[in-house]
């Protein structure tokens, strides 16, 4: 698989991002030191470390979950969305250190393997005061370590997009146990009930935008009605409702549909982009190409092939139109199908 890989190459927006990034983990790694030593003075310089990386890796984590809730309710959230594998990888960074120092002081100086001990020191799982929170954690950033070490391009096309989803997807299994890791660790090491506050406000969010975002979606999935007899073809809109080098998304058999106006022309491909299942229909056609919102990919409106050298492929729809109304065939053509666009009369 090694002849496929490609290096990274970062553009002027991704270096002004990373740099963003990194100034803001340093700021916040800063103030939450400074602000530990005056609250107490007498704390460790590994706990310090501990709970700064620590915290630091839980917020990112939070701020990588609303992203895509974000960006599907709001665009201008897009240019997060393009850059959030690199706030992934630095949080689960952050993670490592928080793990690693962790490891370190509570189980490297004893008889016993540090990693051995992580998992057995403490076996009272029906105590929830006591509970081990710590291999909670150890679980946690195995999957954050999943995610970071595939989130190259490389991986996405070697695991294939569908099992690469499903990998990443399961950063929602590493939030439950984080949330579980920090709230029993809470009950065991704190007094104070502001952690509880701010983590159960965290969740909160997560799960509120994630519902509407969902509720916005699920109001696009209403399917068209079917053919009338003795024709393939249904009508789905006016041309009038499609702007200008932009798509309107219609649900047909289940699958979205988006059907672009450009150059007095009407053609339709699947709105599901190959690349991470981005959501075409809300791109626009740049250069002549049909170009995803979420990371710039880019296909051709007649046959849904990505321009050479790239060999992503998109199913395309037939399409009529007549009397300023457009109709489609909902049977999908295999990915990469040229089909003849639709023409609108001046």
């Amino acid at each position: 698989m090694a002849h496929a890989y490609r290096a990274v190459g970062w553009n002027p927006q991704k270096k002004k991002y990373d740099r963003t990034l990194v100034a803001g983990v340093v700021l916040f790694l800063a103030v939450f030191v400074g602000s530990g030593l005056l609250v107490q003075p007498n704390i460790t310089a590994e706990t310090l470390v501990i709970r700064a990386f620590g915290s630091a890796a839980l917020l990112l984590l939070h701020v990588v979950l609303c992203i895509g809730p974000l960006a599907r309710l709001d665009r201008r959230f897009l240019p997060l969305l393009y850059n959030r594998r690199h706030m992934g990888v630095t949080m689960f960074l952050l993670a490592l250190v928080h793990g690693g120092f962790s490891l370190v002081q509570f189980h490297a100086f004893g008889n016993e393997n540090p990693v051995r001990s992580l998992f057995l020191s403490n076996t009272n799982y029906a105590s929830l005061a006591e509970f081990p929170f710590q291999p909670l954690g150890a679980c946690a950033l195995a999957i954050l370590f999943l995610m970071a070490a595939t989130s190259h391009d490389f991986w996405l096309a070697n695991l294939t997009p569908p099992v690469w989803k499903g990998l990443h997807m399961l950063v929602y299994v590493a939030y439950g146990l984080v949330v579980a890791h920090v709230a029993l660790g809470q009950l065991q090491a704190e007094t104070s009930p502001l952690l509880v506050v701010l983590m159960a406000l965290g969740m909160l969010v997560v799960f509120a935008l994630h519902l509407v975002a969902g509720a916005r979606e699920a109001a696009l999935d209403h399917d068209v009605e079917e053919p009338p007899p003795g024709t393939a073809f249904v009508r789905v809109a006016t041309v009038e409702e499609i702007p200008e080098d932009r798509a309107k998304v219609v649900c047909v058999g289940g699958e979205r549909v988006a059907i672009y106006h450009y150059d007095g022309k009407v053609s339709a491909v699947s709105s599901v982009c190959q690349h991470q299942n981005g959501p075409l229909g809300e791109g626009r056609v740049i250069d002549g190409c049909i170009t995803c919102p979420w990371h710039g990919y880019q296909y051709n409106p007649e046959s849904g092939s990505s321009p050479a050298p790239f060999d992503e492929k998109v199913p395309t729809f037939h399409v009529q139109v007549a009397e300023g109304f457009v109709f489609l065939d909902p049977r999908p053509n295999p990915p990469g199908t040229p089909v003849p666009p639709a023409v609108v009369d001046a």
